[in-house]
């Protein structure tokens, strides 16, 4: 970033806003996964979880701000005492925290589901900006539907608050109804009228409900905002959030334009992305900008031919400025230990013990008796299950026999090892695929719905692993199990007893609000 421009924080709310998505919940460890390669990445703040929703959110917003150093933790709080104390214990070990409280300002929302008045609701954000300070003096206040709120008392508001010590201003299109020069002419005036702005940053958070989250968001910071809430792939529920890798080389592409920059390594966005995507089960699609599979490839005669003259004909960004590689061999099946785990942390990637190496080391070894060819991509997929540990692992997968030929039924045979015992399983389906799931259901008996049956190629090449993710349902709790084999039935039951085993261990989210500033 040039030393003349302005910081634009980037304030990562996947690990909340994103685990909002239907059937985005993650794990403790995979939240902790997904932390970790967002401070490699540089981001600013990571908003963690909103440690009141239940005791799972709780100790995920703990583990985090329990191993992030360079980054700032933040916990999301209603504008009510229980909230903040609750968040504010949750981030005691952080090296870093941040309090974000938040009520709603619209007259909709204070009339129909806060049932206050304006000066209720003023009286009750200055008192939880108040309280959060008692735990830190780095404090985030969002109006809630600010984008539907009268500016007169968003004014107000947003004075008191700053008065009371919140160092932030966060001003959410909550339901993603702004459009680009609405929303900037708002962010300038409130950075206007209000008497005290110049003691706070001012931030947006824009969801995606008429597609225009990210130019909502690059609107504001051309009136000012000098933060913006973002997520990895734009995850969040109903139309999902402003997608943090858009704004961040939308304002690194356009410093022409844009008076800010960001300190992100943008070389780690690629990284990120597949983490995310892998661990939530959420594909990326083939024509997102900056991280689908076809953002730097040119189909067109006359675009080929203008990329090999010169690549800036077509292209206004470098392939590897985001991440991008060509696939690289990097390990084969006489690659020992050591330079395994040397690839591994290359590739960003920690273990939580050498059990958990040796584990994943192993798999590595029989993928290698598989497939020639190892990738960097390969090696990522083999720890897409590692929340779901050895000792965990309930289900496991024995042995596997499918049959499938033309104009006869498909069987699958199976032995499963459930709590260590062995246990034989046969049933018939639609393919080899159905029949499989049928087996391990007819021994399990899990009472779940199957909600999502996802396939995607990891590498190129009829060798190439299937990555497999399911998505299960019970009683409103939703997971998501990945399995990874270049035998797509083989990934598909792995993918099965996988999510059977986070059914497990999963912890109900109870939501008393949604959160979704």
């Amino acid at each position: 970033m040039s030393t003349s421009k302005e910081k634009l924080v980037i304030f990562d709310t996947t690990l909340r806003d994103g685990e909002q998505s239907p059937g985005a919940s993650m794990t403790r460890d995979e939240k902790v996964r997904i932390a970790r390669a967002l401070e490699v990445m540089k981001v600013d703040v990571i908003e963690a979880g909103f440690p009141v929703a239940s005791p799972g959110d709780f100790e995920s917003v703990k583990a985090v701000a329990s191993v992030i150093k360079d980054s700032t933790v933040c916990a999301l709080a209603r504008a009510l005492e229980k909230d903040i104390s609750r968040a504010g214990e949750a981030l005691k070990p952080a090296a870093s925290a941040r309090i974000h409280t938040f009520i709603a300002t619209s007259p909709i929302h204070m009339q129909k589901k806060l049932r206050m008045s304006p000066d209720d609701v003023l009286a009750q954000a200055v008192r939880s900006v108040q309280q959060a300070r008692q735990f830190t003096d780095n404090v985030e206040f969002s109006p809630e539907d600010a984008g539907r709120s009268e500016t007169d008392f968003l004014c107000r508001v947003i004075e008191a608050v700053i008065d009371a010590g919140a160092t932030t201003i966060n001003i959410p299109d909550t339901v993603g109804y702004n459009i680009p020069h609405q929303f900037g002419d708002l962010i300038k005036t409130l950075i206007e009228r209000v008497p005290n702005s110049d003691r706070a940053i001012f931030s947006v958070h824009c969801h995606n409900d008429l597609g225009l989250a990210v130019a909502n968001s690059l609107s504001s910071v051309l009136n000012g905002a000098r933060q913006v809430e973002c997520t990895i792939n734009g995850l969040g529920e109903r139309a999902g959030n402003a997608a943090l890798e858009e704004i961040v080389m939308a304002v690194r592409t356009r410093q022409d334009v844009f008076p800010c920059d960001t300190t992100l390594d943008t070389t780690q966005i690629m990284r990120c992305s597949k983490l995310v995507s892998g661990i939530t089960g959420f594909s990326v699609q083939p024509n997102k900008a900056i991280v689908g599979a076809n953002a730097f490839a040119h189909e067109s005669g006359i675009h080929q031919d203008g990329v090999l003259k010169n690549r800036e004909t077509y292209e206004i960004m470098r392939a590897q400025d985001v991440g991008w590689s060509a696939n690289r061999i990097v390990l084969g099946k006489h690659s020992g230990r050591n330079a395994f785990r040397t690839r591994m942390k290359e590739l960003n990637i920690e273990f939580a013990s050498e059990q958990e190496l040796n584990d994943t080391f192993s798999r590595f070894k029989d993928l290698a008796d598989k497939k020639h060819e190892i990738y960097d991509e390969d090696l990522q997929a083999l720890v897409a299950d590692i929340g779901v540990t050895a000792e965990h692992e309930h289900y496991k997968l024995v042995s596997l026999k499918v049959c499938s030929e033309t104009g006869e039924t498909p069987n699958a045979d199976m032995v499963l090892d459930i709590g260590g015992d062995e246990v034989n399983a046969s049933a018939d389906g639609g393919g080899p695929v159905d029949a499989a799931f049928r087996a391990i259901e007819s021994v399990v008996n899990s009472e779940t719905q199957l909600q999502l049956y996802s396939v995607n190629a990891i590498t190129s090449g009829t060798d190439a692993q299937g990555e497999v993710t399911v998505r299960l349902e019970k009683g409103g709790r939703i997971v998501n199990g990945q399995g990874a084999d270049t035998d797509i039935v083989l990934a598909s039951a792995y993918a099965y007893l996988n999510a059977l085993n986070k059914m497990l261990q999963s912890d109900p989210r109870a939501h008393p609000q949604r959160g979704d500033v």
